[in-house]
């Protein structure tokens, strides 16, 4: 059983309180190997990841959603613990531009690092959905959000399994094992013994599972785009109220639109502005929504 498993290191939106953290979630996906990212990586990430027991130093990929130091003032100090921590593996730095600001941030002090450091441009013009990574079990892409900035959204979508049936296998007189289930799963079909044998007919389709985080935006139709059946989806909730002026961020209710729209079964409130203290308060703006859950420091989802 694989398992996509997400927690929230920082919830606040750009001031801290000394409930929320500036934004961070580690993303892990657990199958017979596993990958550890983190998605932004605000002020005092590491700190939040050693008291929520993770481990920083499995950290391969660091996406980061825009330069917004409340999204990004972690990095400096994280890098630093990795290499007192004599990392050797690369880290690679995804995000808009990130050419130029991993650079900037490599030149900060005297300390040389003992590992690379790889800056990972990622687009942000346009509609396209971009594939940043991409292996056997998932991919990561990436889409441009609406900020004001240079900005996108990210998406870690794992790739529909496919699940032989022995028992079918075998009454269509197909071997327990060998290369033939390869063929089969490859091209959708083969033949054997005369007899065409479809995937279908001997298997079954578990759909991958879909984790998406939207970073900071306003409401925006490639998030919606991004965010289309996805089983959870994590949106800049900034505003628990109606704002005209909302600072290029998204209230609630839109959030909530767009969640309906784009058919997420999970939506998690994040990005959360100081001026919201009274939990309860806040619970009223999504009562009658059972699939709506407000974040909160060191929360964890699973996704199964």
């Amino acid at each position: 059983m694989t398992q996509i498993e997400v927690t929230f290191l920082g919830t606040t939106a750009g001031v801290p309180t000394p409930q929320r953290n500036h934004a961070a979630l580690y993303v892990r996906y657990q199958s017979e190997n596993e990958y550890c990212c983190l998605f932004d990586c605000g002020e005092g990430t590491q700190r939040q990841i050693f008291a929520s027991g993770l481990n920083f130093m499995r950290i391969s990929d660091i996406f980061i959603t825009h330069w917004h130091a409340d999204h990004f003032a972690g990095l400096l100090g994280l890098m630093e613990t990795m290499n007192l921590e004599k990392r050797t593996k690369p880290l690679n730095i995804y995000g808009p531009e990130a050419d130029r600001f991993v650079e900037n941030l490599l030149d900060l002090g005297y300390a040389s690092k003992r590992f690379d450091v790889i800056a990972q441009p990622v687009p942000f013009d346009g509609t396209e959905i971009t594939t940043l990574l991409d292996n056997e079990e998932f991919s990561i892409c990436s889409i441009p959000a609406k900020h004001g900035i240079p900005a996108v959204a990210y998406a870690l979508v794992e790739k529909d399994r496919v699940k032989i049936d022995k028992t079918r296998a075998k009454s269509f007189g197909l071997p327990e094992k060998g290369p033939i289930f390869k063929k089969i799963k490859e091209n959708g079909s083969t033949e054997f013994h005369g007899k065409t044998i479809k995937l279908e007919d001997i298997a079954m389709i578990e759909k991958g599972k879909k984790f998406v985080y939207s970073g900071d935006t306003m409401p925006c139709r490639n998030v919606v785009k991004l965010s289309e059946n996805a089983d959870v989806l994590a949106h800049d909730s900034t505003f628990f109220e109606e704002d005209d002026d909302n600072h290029r961020h998204t209230s609630v209710g839109d959030v909530l639109k767009l969640a309906e729209e784009a058919g997420v079964k999970q939506l998690i409130l994040t990005h959360i502005s100081r001026r919201y203290q009274d939990i309860e308060k806040m619970k009223e703006k999504i009562e009658g929504h059972a699939n709506v859950k407000i974040a909160k420091d060191f929360m964890k989802i699973e996704i199964k």
